[in-house]
């Protein structure tokens, strides 16, 4: 590790301590030449898939995104906020454990409703109807009409 001050390449570690939360090393380290001392972090980076969009341009995933476009369609419904939280990191590690590098946003599309539809019913028919981009009536019937009963008569 190069010294911020002096810019040798030579320091050592003088000190290492876990985080509380276990997923954060600080190390505390001396510089051999200038013998000033700093502090540097050392934590997991995982690579997130790309995300195709549907013109076919590629951006990062970015779960801020994800998690504001559900919170949208979750918008005065009574879902806390560690639940979408929760929801939020289900989606990531799919994404992470799927081993793919890219991902289309039609996929992640469909992870969202997948957890929206557990999460609240109403949130589902939301998101469906932008994502589906619905164009009539109809089409939100048949949505609704998913979640009833096979011998639910109600209109």
């Amino acid at each position: 590790m190069k010294c911020p001050f002096c810019s040798c390449a030579d320091t050592q570690v003088v000190d290492s301590r876990v985080s509380e939360e276990g997923d954060t090393i600080r190390r505390r380290r001396r510089c051999t030449a200038c013998e000033r001392r700093f502090t540097t972090y050392e934590r997991v980076d995982l690579m997130m898939p790309a995300v195709v969009k549907r013109n076919g341009s590629r951006v990062d995933f970015n779960p801020a995104k994800l998690r504001a476009s559900m919170a949208l369609a979750l918008r005065k419904r009574s879902v806390s906020a560690p639940d979408l939280d929760a929801a939020v990191a289900r989606i990531q590690e799919k994404l992470l454990t799927s081993g793919k590098r890219e991902i289309t946003s039609d996929h992640i599309g469909e992870l969202v409703m997948a957890e929206l539809r557990q999460l609240d019913q109403v949130a589902y028919v939301r998101f469906a109807s932008v994502y589906r981009s619905f164009e009539d009536i109809r089409e939100f019937a048949h949505t609704i009409n998913e979640f009833r009963a096979p011998d639910d008569d109600t209109p």
